[in-house]
């Protein structure tokens, strides 16, 4: 690679990011922030020793197939690398990697906030004042549920998930969680988790259901319409991890038919498209994939996309590199 690798970045970053990465490395910038075309994807691939994508970048075989003997490293912006054929970057000899770690702890925030919102019915209590119909105060007006003394189950008992999970803790849930892999009894033990190695059978017992295992062909719809048969009629689901592990037709036409109680969802199957069916609803609660969203966490996983590349760049091996091996 060149001392200085020409870098293409598909998004706008923050000024800070963008600016060390003008000081070291030769870099073509979005600057008016439009997610790129295709057509404007394979130009960056074509051109490019480094590609810097975001998650709203479909870099899949038909893109990788026309990039250039350049191109060696994607160094996503990013800790989801499921907009990435990782197959097609292995077999063309191209380095991946991505943002590991920054973003657990505001993901983890916003998974608390869901929760809280949709069992205390937060989004329509505030519509209901912005619609000038609030009446006052009543007894039985605006009821939801306490969450204290529930019972949370975890999808996805990783770094993100464990967060959760201690956060939950100091709400008063008692936490479960479905994991490839059982944790390690020390963690176990600090957040009093039982663990269940069916999903069909947690699903079954619990009142909170949080989405925290990334997107990968074994997991997606894991939560199908099956599955969230099993939940119970007084059981809320949150998601902040990816809309594809939820089966959305399906969440939809139960949240309709008050099946569950309610959801939280900060992502969303088809996004930015979303179910018009769930806009009409006021058991769900809608974000705009901001579970992430924050000036700490975004000049982060720049500074992590920096030195992934100043590591390639110098001949090493780059310190976030993703295998298929690991999903």
């Amino acid at each position: 690679m060149p001392f200085k690798p020409l870098v293409v970045v598909t998004r706008k970053l923050p000024d800070v990011i963008e600016t060390r990465m003008m000081e070291l490395f030769d870099v073509k910038l979005n600057l008016d922030d439009h997610p790129l075309s295709p057509t404007e994807l394979i130009e960056a691939v074509k051109s490019a020793d480094v590609l810097v994508p975001t998650v709203t970048d479909r870099i899949d075989s038909s893109i990788l197939s026309q990039a250039g003997d350049k191109l060696r490293l994607i160094a996503s912006f990013g800790t989801g690398v499921d907009h990435i054929d990782l197959a097609s970057a292995r077999q063309r000899g191209i380095t991946v990697t991505n943002t590991p770690g920054v973003l657990t702890e505001d993901t983890a925030d916003m998974t608390m906030a869901l929760i809280l919102a949709v069992a205390r019915r937060v989004s329509e209590g505030e519509r209901l004042i912005r619609s000038n119909k609030w009446s006052g105060w009543g007894p039985m007006s605006m009821l939801g549920h306490r969450i204290n003394g529930k019972r949370i189950g975890i999808i996805g008992m990783g770094r993100i998930g464990t967060a959760v999970a201690r956060r939950a803790r100091g709400f008063g849930l008692s936490v479960h969680y479905h994991n490839r892999r059982r944790v390690h009894p020390t963690t176990e033990k600090e957040l009093e988790a039982t663990y269940w190695e069916s999903l069909d059978q947690m699903l079954a017992r619990m009142d909170i259901i949080s989405v925290n295992c990334p997107h990968t062909p074994a997991t997606y719809h894991l939560l199908s319409a099956r599955r969230l048969k099993l939940l119970q009629k007084h059981a809320y689901v949150v998601n902040t991890s990816r809309g594809e592990v939820v089966d959305e037709n399906a969440l939809t036409r139960m949240l309709e038919k008050h099946e569950i109680a309610g959801a939280g969802l900060d992502v969303f199957e088809h996004e930015p498209a979303v179910n018009p069916k769930l806009l009409r609803l006021d058991n769900v609660v809608l974000l705009p994939h901001m579970g992430s969203a924050t000036i700490e966490g975004r000049v982060d996983m720049g500074e992590k996309v920096i030195i992934n590349i100043k590591t390639f760049a110098d001949g090493h091996k780059p310190p976030d590199r993703v295998l298929e091996t690991m999903l």
